[in-house]
Parts: C-alpha cells; sequence; structure tokens
C-alpha cells in the first residue's frame, strides 16, 4: 500500500513566513481575512496535510480555524510573530490538551 505525501505550507505576513521557504516550506503571503480564507481552502483541496499559520493571521480567521479543527488533513498549527506570541497559539493547544484527557494539566 502507497501512502499519500503531503505538502507543507506556512501562511502569513510576507516577512514572517520567507525564512520558510529556506528550508523548502511553501510560503503563501496574505494580508487580510478574505485572503487567508481562501488560500487555506485552496491549500487543503490541493494536498497540503500540514499548514502553519501566524497568529496574527489566526485572530483575523477564527471561524475558519474552528471548521478545520474539525478535519482530519489539513492540520493547522499556529506560529507566534517575529513581534512575539500572542498567546493565541498555547491556548488552542490547552483546549486540544482539555479535549483529549477532559482536564486542563497545565
Amino acid at each position: 500500500m502507497e501512502s499519500k505525501q503531503y505538502k507543507i505550507a506556512v501562511v502569513g505576513r510576507r516577512d514572517t513566513i520567507l525564512p520558510f521557504q529556506m528550508v523548502g516550506f511553501d510560503v503563501f503571503p496574505v494580508q487580510m481575512e478574505r485572503e487567508a480564507q481562501n488560500t487555506i481552502r485552496k491549500l487543503a483541496q490541493t494536498g497540503y496535510g500540514i499548514i502553519y499559520i501566524t497568529e496574527d493571521i489566526a485572530a483575523l480567521i477564527p471561524e475558519t480555524l474552528d471548521y478545520y479543527e474539525k478535519q482530519v488533513i489539513p492540520a493547522l498549527i499556529l506560529l507566534p510573530t517575529h513581534e512575539g506570541s500572542s498567546g493565541l497559539a498555547l491556548g488552542r493547544v490547552q483546549e486540544n490538551v482539555e479535549k483529549a484527557v477532559g482536564q486542563n494539566i497545565l
């Protein structure tokens, strides 16, 4: 049985995501809510298994994050920006841990 190869993408503001291109990830610069939603939808439909999203862009699209959190693929993973973390990524990890084990372990 052959396993499917998924691609990895990084979505966010250009200055934050360009370094990821150097390690081989596909980068997709976005600025606004609608642009981010459309980009993530397109990536999900075209073989991307992991999509990293900067916290600043993720904060604009909570409904999109909620939708894809219920999907097996793609996995959406939040990244802090060069300006520091807003806490959004850590909050989502805590929520997922609580769902998995039934309580907050932090």
